[in-house]
C-alpha cells in the first residue's frame, strides 16, 4: 500500500480524555479520489479527457483519426458536428467510431480522398448528468505541392555586387522549411556577406568571385509529409571588372547584365525590408523575429536597438549573423519602435520597425470542476485575457447559456457563474468561451451535485508492521458529500492517547513519528458527516530490528589452507530472516569448495581467485543489515625464491558510467610477479582523428581498479591499462571498446594569433589553428574579427574554414586593429577569444630627418644630430634611423671608380650617433634616412664636413742607392695616407758595429718637398740603421727603417751579396761582417798562398817559350758562353813570344778573382750593368740586363791592376 505523506499537517494535543481527530470542510470543492470502487458507484458528468487539436494538418496518405475521449458515469455517449450541422457518421461508410469513444477513424487508404473530409469538427459526450464538448477541430490535409516550372537565366554580375537568389516554395501546409544547397546536397556556406532571409530568398551583401557556380538550389522541405522539394539550379557568374571588359562587354548589352551598379566600395542600402520603416505585428508567447539585410561595400555589420527601451536580456538572440533579431515569449511589454543599423567604413543607415503584440485569449483562472453537496453554494470563475480583450461567453452542456433551460440556483455575472442552495437537478456541464480575432480558449467545467454518505476507501483491518524508532503510517483515505470529518481512536475501548506524538495529514492519515512498542495495537479512522458516519479499523505491530550479532572477521591465509567467516544474526521473532553470501557485492561462484554451514561460510582449498571481499546480507520482509570482511591470500610457507618481474598486463577492460565528457573505466590487475604493483597508467587512442597513436592520459595507484575519466566532446576513445612495480612497466592491455562522445563547441580558441601587413593596403591575421582533437565536433571554422582600435567602428567578422590565415583587404596603411579569431564547429562557439592588436600593412616613410647637425670630434670621428620624424609620417613600425656617408673624390678618381658609400644604422628613435673610422683631412658628405619594416623614407638633404689633419702614415718606401766610401743617398716615396700637408721629413740614423751595437744617433730635419738626400762624410765600410717618417701640423707619422753599409772602394758597392746567397737590401747585408773573423782570415791567406803558386807556375810555363794561339782561338769563339775558358784544368793556353816579356796590362783580372781582362772575356761586369745604368733595386738583387757580346776595346795602358781585397775574394768564392 502507498503512504502519501502531505506537506500540511496538524499536530494534535495530548490529554486524557479519549483523542478526536477531526477534519474541517473545505472551503473549495470536493476532489473525488480515483478510486475504482467509488468510481463505479460515483455518478459524475462528462470530462473531455483527450481531443485534437484545434488546428489538425492531417497526412493525405493515411487514414485520418480525430480523438475525442472522456470519462462519466455512466459513461457517456458521443456525437459529432461538422461545419456546424450534425456530423451522421452511420451514412458514412469510410467513418466509424472506436468502441467506447468518441473518436472518429475515416478509412481513406482504401478509397476516398482527404480533402472531401476538410472542415470544422466537434464532439460532444454526453451522459444524465451534462455534456461536454471539444475544442473546434479544422481538418486540412498537408500539401507538399511542386515547383512550377520555370526557366532561369544564368546571372552575370561583377564582382562587389548584391544579389537577390529568390527561392519563392510553392505554398504548402504546412509551410516548408528552405535551405540552398548544391548538387552534392552540401549546405551552401553562409557568413555576414551571404546569408538566407526569412522568406527564404539568398541575400548576397556582395559578391566575390568565388560566388561562381552553376548549382545554387533552394530546398522545400514538408516535415508533416516528409517530402523534399527542389527549384531549378541558379548559374551565377561573378567577374571582375577587367575581366568584363575584356571578354564580355563586346558580346553582351548592359541591360542583360544583373545590375548596372558600379563594384566600388559603397554605403549600406538595405535589401529588406524596404524603405525607412515599416510595422510589425506578431502574438504573445510566440517569437519574434525582426529581419534587416543590407548589400555594400565592404559588407556592412547590423546592429539592434530598441528605441526607449532595452532589448530583454534573457529572451534576446541573434540569428543569421544578427540580420535576424529573435524575441522569445514576447508579451505587450515588447511593444514598441525596434531599430537596426547598418553600417560600413563608407557610412551607415537605419530602418525602424514599429512592433505590435496582439494575444489570443490566454487564461487567468479557468474553471474548475464542482461537487456540491443539495444546498451548498458555490461559484465557476472564467477569467481571460487577450488583445483586444476577449469576450466571454457561457454555455451550459454545449447550448449557449442565454437559450438553456433556467436554473434559479444560477446566476451569471460577466466572467462568474455563482450557485446558491444547489439541489442535484443543478448538475450540469459548463463551457467558458474566450475569444478575440486571434483566438479562442474553451474549458469545460462540472458542477457535480451530490448527496454521499461517507465512505472510508482504506481496506478494513489492514495490518501495518513497523520496525522500533521508525515512522508509522496509518492510511485512512475517505469521501463523503458533504465533506466528512475524521476522528481517529485507539484500541476496541477508545483508549486515551496521552502523549504528543501524534500528526494528522488532511488526507485522513495518521503518522506517528518514532514508533515505540507501545504503539502496538488497533486504530479505529470514523469518518462523519450529515448523511452518516462509516469507520475502519487498522492494526499496528512494532518489531525489534535485525542486527548482526557476530561478525566476518579480516582473515589472511595461505593458498590450499580453509577459512570460515561467521555471521550470527539476532531478529524479531515475529520475522524469518534470510541470511545470503556475496563475494565483492556479487553472488558467491558457483563452486563445492564453498559451503555456508548454518552461520558460517566455509572456503576449502584457498587460490589466489578467492581474495576479495565477502558480505553476509541479512533480510527480513521491513529491513536488511549487512557486515564485511576482506579475504587475503598469500602463498604457503616454506616458499620457493620468489621470481620477480614486471606485471602482467591488466585485462577485463570495462567502461561503465557513460556520460557527456566522462566514463568510468574499470579493469582487472594482472599477476604482479612478486612485486607489487605500485602505478597503474591509463593510456588513450582517438581512433578518429589520429588512429594508431596512444597517448597519456592519467597514472592512479596501484590499489585502485577503476578511474574516472574526464573526455573531450567529438572523440572517438579506446582506453589501455599498463601496470608498474619497481622492476618495471608491463605491455599494454588490450584495448576497451570504443567510446564515441558527443560533439560539442570548442572549448578554446586559436592560440598565436598575429596581424601583420603585406602590403600597404591589407592585414594578415594569422593563427595556429586547433587539431582535430581539441575541434570538438565536426565543421571546425573560425570566426575572424577586427576593428580598428583607436575608432568606434564595431567589430567586422567573417566565418572561415579550417585554414591558419585571412586578409582583409583595403585597410588604411600602418593602423593599429584589435583582431579576435573565434572557433566553431556545427555545435557552437567557443568562448569569448582574447583580443589581440595588430597593424595594417606598412609603406615607406614619407619624410625625412630634419635639422640635420654635423659635429666634428677629431680626425677621425664625427658625431651626427637630426630631429625625429612625425610618426606619422613613418607609416610602419620604427625600426631606426640610417646615416649614408662618403668621402669626396676628385676627377680623376672618380672616373676610375664609383664612389663608395658608407652606411650606419642607428636602432630605434635615437636622434644622434657617431661615425668612426673617417679619414682625416678629408671632405665628407652624408644625409640621414628613417627606416621603418617597409624599407628607407626619403634622405634629408646632404650635409658636409671636413676633418682635420692628422699624422701621416709612414713614407710608402725607403731605398739606399749609390753607396759609396763615405757617403749613401736615400730615395723615399711620400706617405699614402699624408692625412693633411706634410711640413717636413725626419731622419734619425746611427751605425752599428759587429755585434750589433747601436752608435750615437743623428737628428736630421728634411723640407718636405725633397723625395732623395745624400749623407756625406760617413764612415767607410760601416753599417748604418736608418729611421725615417714624415710630419704634419699634427704631428709624426710612422717611421719606416732601412740598413746599408758603406763601401770600402769607391768602384764596387759595399754590402752586396751574391744572388746564390741572397742578395737583398742593403739593410740585410751582414754578411760582410765574416771578413772580420779570424777563422776567415786564415782561410783567405790559403787561398791567396794557393793564388800565388798558381800565379808562379804559370810564369814559369811561359819563360819555357811556345806561343799560345790566343787569337785564333777568340776568333774561332763565336759566344763565351759555348767556348768558355778553360779554367777547369787549369790551364790557360800559351802565348806568341812576342808577349812573352811584357808586363800583365793593366785591367787584367788574376785567377784569384776569377776573372779576366775585358779583351779576353766578353762577359764582364760592365756588361750587366755595373756601370752608371748598372743598379741594384732594393733588396740588394741586381736589376741591370745581361747586355750580350759587345765589340773589343783597346786596352788602355794607363789603367792599373786592382788587388782583390779580402771581401771580393770571399764574394767570388763563395
Amino acid at each position: 500500500m502507498q503512504l502519501k505523506i502531505m506537506p500540511k499537517k496538524k499536530r494534535l494535543s495530548a490529554g486524557r480524555v479519549p483523542l478526536i481527530l477531526f477534519l474541517c470542510q473545505m472551503i473549495s470543492a470536493l476532489e473525488v479520489p480515483l478510486d475504482p470502487k467509488l468510481l463505479e458507484d460515483l455518478v459524475q458528468p462528462p470530462t473531455i479527457t483527450q481531443q485534437s487539436p484545434k488546428d489538425y494538418i492531417i497526412d493525405p496518405r493515411e487514414n485520418i483519426v480525430i480523438q475525442c475521449e472522456a470519462k462519466g458515469k455512466p459513461p457517456p455517449s458521443f456525437s459529432w458536428t461538422r461545419n456546424g450541422t450534425h456530423f451522421d457518421i452511420d451514412k458514412d461508410p469510410l467513418v466509424t467510431m472506436k468502441p467506447g469513444s468518441g473518436t472518429l477513424i475515416i478509412n481513406i487508404m482504401s478509397e476516398g480522398k482527404a480533402e472531401t473530409y476538410e472542415g470544422v469538427y466537434q464532439c460532444t459526450a454526453r451522459n444524465e448528468r451534462g455534456a461536454a464538448i471539444s475544442n473546434n477541430i479544422v481538418i486540412r490535409p498537408s500539401r507538399s505541392p511542386l515547383w512550377t516550372k520555370e526557366k532561369l537565366e544564368p546571372i552575370i554580375l561583377r564582382s562587389g555586387q548584391s544579389l537577390v537568389l529568390p527561392c519563392r516554395p510553392p505554398v504548402g501546409l504546412p509551410p516548408p522549411i528552405i535551405f540552398w544547397m548544391d548538387n552534392s546536397f552540401q549546405r551552401l556556406p553562409q557568413s555576414e556577406r551571404v546569408s538566407q532571409g526569412l522568406n527564404g530568398d539568398l541575400y548576397f551583401s556582395n559578391v566575390l568571385p568565388e560566388d561562381t557556380r552553376e548549382d545554387y538550389i533552394c530546398y522545400a522541405r514538408f516535415n508533416h509529409t516528409q517530402t523534399i522539394q527542389q527549384k531549378q539550379p541558379i548559374s551565377v557568374k561573378v567577374i571582375s571588372v577587367d575581366e568584363l571588359n575584356d571578354t564580355i562587354a563586346a558580346n553582351l548589352s548592359d541591360t542583360e547584365f544583373y545590375s548596372a551598379k558600379s563594384s566600388r566600395e559603397r554605403p549600406p542600402t538595405f535589401l529588406t525590408p524596404e524603405g525607412n520603416a515599416s510595422n510589425k505585428e506578431e502574438l504573445r508567447g510566440n517569437v519574434l523575429s525582426l529581419e534587416c539585410i543590407a548589400e555594400g561595400l565592404p559588407t556592412p555589420v547590423i546592429y539592434w536597438i530598441k528605441e526607449d527601451g532595452i532589448l530583454p536580456i534573457n529572451r534576446t538572440f541573434y540569428k543569421n549573423f544578427k540580420k535576424t533579431l529573435q524575441i522569445i515569449h514576447v508579451s505587450e511589454a515588447d511593444s514598441g519602435n525596434y531599430q537596426c543599423i547598418a553600417k560600413n567604413a563608407l557610412g551607415a543607415i537605419h530602418h525602424t520597425i514599429s512592433v505590435t503584440v496582439k494575444a489570443a485569449p490566454y487564461w487567468i483562472m479557468a474553471p474548475q470542476n464542482l461537487v456540491l453537496s443539495p444546498g451548498e453554494d458555490g461559484t465557476l470563475i472564467c477569467r481571460a485575457n487577450g488583445k483586444p480583450k476577449p469576450r466571454i461567453s457561457w454555455l451550459t452542456n454545449g447550448v449557449p447559456v442565454e437559450i438553456a433551460p433556467d436554473d434559479p440556483s444560477r446566476k451569471i455575472d460577466g466572467d462568474t457563474i455563482i450557485f446558491s442552495n444547489v439541489q442535484e437537478r443543478s448538475s450540469a456541464v459548463y463551457q467558458c468561451n474566450a475569444s478575440n480575432e486571434y483566438g479562442y480558449l474553451l474549458a469545460n467545467a462540472f458542477v457535480n451535485v451530490l448527496a454521499e454518505p461517507p465512505r472510508i476507501l482504506t481496506t478494513a483491518n489492514t495490518l501495518y508492521q513497523v520496525i522500533a524508532n521508525r515512522p508509522a503510517l496509518l492510511d485512512c483515505a475517505f469521501f463523503g458529500s458533504p465533506l466528512p470529518t475524521i476522528e481517529w481512536f485507539k484500541g476496541a475501548k477508545g483508549s486515551a492517547l496521552h502523549e504528543d506524538i501524534y500528526v494528522l495529514h488532511e488526507n485522513g492519515t495518521l503518522e506517528i513519528p518514532v514508533a515505540q512498542k507501545d504503539s502496538t495495537g488497533t486504530y479505529t479512522c470514523v469518518a462523519r458527516n450529515k448523511l452518516g458516519m462509516a469507520k475502519n479499523e487498522v492494526h499496528l505491530e512494532i518489531k525489534d530490528p535485525t542486527r548482526i550479532i557476530k561478525q566476518p572477521e579480516y582473515a589472511v591465509v595461505q593458498r590450499g589452507s580453509t577459512v570460515s567467516f561467521e555471521c550470527k544474526v539476532k531478529h524479531d521473532h515475529t520475522l524469518i530472516p534470510t541470511v545470503i553470501w556475496l563475494k565483492d557485492n556479487s553472488e558467491l561462484p558457483s563452486d563445492e569448495r564453498l559451503t555456508i554451514d548454518k552461520d558460517q561460510l566455509v572456503i576449502a582449498d584457498v587460490s589466489d581467485d578467492d581474495s576479495g571481499t565477502y558480505t553476509c546480507v541479512a533480510n527480513t520482509t521491513l529491513d536488511n543489515v549487512s557486515a564485511s570482511a576482506v579475504l587475503s591470500v598469500v602463498a604457503p610457507t616454506p616458499t620457493p625464491a620468489p621470481v620477480y618481474d614486471v606485471p602482467n598486463p591488466p585485462f577485463d577492460l570495462e567502461l561503465t558510467n557513460p556520460l557527456d565528457k566522462s566514463v568510468q573505466l574499470s579493469w582487472t590487475p594482472g599477476d604482479d610477479n612478486n612485486s607489487p604493483i605500485t602505478k597503474f597508467i591509463i593510456e588513450y587512442e582517438d581512433t578518429m582523428h589520429e588512429a594508431g597513436l596512444w597517448h597519456h592520459h592519467t597514472e592512479v595507484s596501484g590499489t585502485q581498479t577503476t578511474a574516472q575519466l574526464k573526455l573531450s566532446p567529438y572523440v572517438n576513445y579506446s582506453f589501455r591499462v599498463m601496470a608498474e612495480n619497481s622492476i618495471g612497466r608491463s605491455s599494454p592491455s588490450e584495448a576497451s571498446e570504443q567510446y564515441l562522445t558527443k560533439a560539442a563547441e570548442p572549448d578554446k580558441n586559436p592560440t598565436a594569433v598575429e596581424g601583420l601587413g603585406s602590403e600597404p593596403d591589407n592585414l594578415v591575421i594569422t593563427w595556429k589553428p586547433l587539431n582535430g582533437f581539441e575541434s570538438n565536433g565536426p565543421g571546425l571554422q573560425y570566426k575572424v574579427s577586427w576593428r580598428q582600435k583607436d575608432g568606434d567602428d564595431e567589430w567586422t567578422s567573417v566565418v572561415v574554414a579550417n585554414v591558419s590565415k585571412y586578409i582583409v583587404s583595403g585597410t588604411p596603411t600602418f593602423v593599429p586593429y584589435l583582431i579576435k579569431v573565434q572557433a566553431l564547429n556545427d555545435v557552437g562557439f567557443a568562448p569569448e577569444p582574447a583580443v589581440v592588436m595588430g597593424h595594417s600593412g606598412e609603406d615607406l616613410p614619407m619624410v625625412a630627418p630634419g635639422n640635420v647637425r654635423v659635429t666634428v670630434v677629431n680626425s677621425t670621428l664625427a658625431e651626427v644630430h637630426w630631429d625625429p620624424v612625425p610618426l606619422k609620417s613613418i607609416r610602419g613600425h620604427l625600426q631606426g634611423y640610417r646615416i649614408y656617408y662618403w668621402k669626396a673624390q676628385n676627377s680623376s678618381k672618380r672616373k676610375r671608380r664609383h664612389i663608395e658609400k658608407k652606411i650606419l644604422t642607428f636602432q630605434g628613435s635615437k636622434t644622434h650617433g657617431m661615425l668612426p673610422g673617417l679619414e682625416p683631412f678629408s671632405h665628407y658628405t652624408l644625409n640621414v634616412r628613417v627606416v621603418n619594416g617597409k624599407g628607407e623614407g626619403p634622405a634629408s638633404s646632404d650635409q658636409v664636413f671636413n676633418t682635420p689633419e692628422g699624422v701621416p702614415s709612414a713614407p710608402s718606401s725607403l731605398k739606399i742607392v749609390n753607396p759609396t766610401l763615405d757617403s749613401l743617398t736615400l730615395e723615399w716615396d711620400p706617405p699614402s695616407h699624408p692625412n693633411g700637408i706634410l711640413t717636413e721629413y725626419t731622419l734619425k740614423y746611427q751605425p752599428i758595429n759587429s755585434t750589433h751595437e747601436l752608435g750615437p744617433l743623428v737628428d736630421l730635419k728634411i723640407p718636405a718637398n725633397k723625395t732623395r738626400w745624400t749623407l756625406k762624410n760617413l764612415n767607410f765600410s760601416t753599417r748604418y740603421k736608418f729611421y725615417f717618417y714624415a710630419q704634419t701640423s699634427a704631428g709624426s707619422g710612422s717611421q719606416i727603417t732601412e740598413e746599408a753599409v758603406t763601401t770600402v772602394d769607391e768602384g764596387k758597392m759595399a754590402g752586396i751579396l751574391p744572388p746564390d746567397v741572397g742578395a737583398g737590401k742593403a739593410m740585410a747585408s751582414r754578411q760582410v761582417d765574416i771578413a772580420t773573423q779570424g777563422w776567415f782570415i786564415g782561410l783567405m791567406c790559403a787561398v791567396a798562398l794557393l793564388i800565388l803558386i798558381l800565379l808562379i807556375v804559370c810564369f814559369i810555363r811561359r819563360n819555357k817559350g811556345g806561343k799560345y794561339p790566343v787569337k785564333e782561338k777568340e776568333d774561332a769563339r763565336a759566344d763565351p758562353e759555348i767556348q768558355p775558358m778553360k779554367e777547369d784544368d787549369g790551364t790557360f793556353g800559351e802565348y806568341s813570344d812576342a808577349e812573352d816579356h811584357k808586363p800583365l796590362k793593366k785591367g787584367s783580372r788574376t785567377p784569384s778573382d776569377r776573372t779576366v781582362k775585358k779583351e779576353d772575356s766578353d762577359d764582364s761586369l760592365v756588361d750587366y750593368g755595373e756601370g752608371v745604368n748598372g743598379q741594384f733595386n732594393e733588396d740588394g738583387s741586381f736589376i741591370g740586363q745581361y747586355s750580350g757580346k759587345k765589340e773589343k776595346e783597346p786596352a788602355e795602358g794607363n789603367e792599373s791592376s786592382e788587388a782583390p781585397s779580402p771581401v771580393n775574394a770571399m764574394n767570388s768564392f763563395v
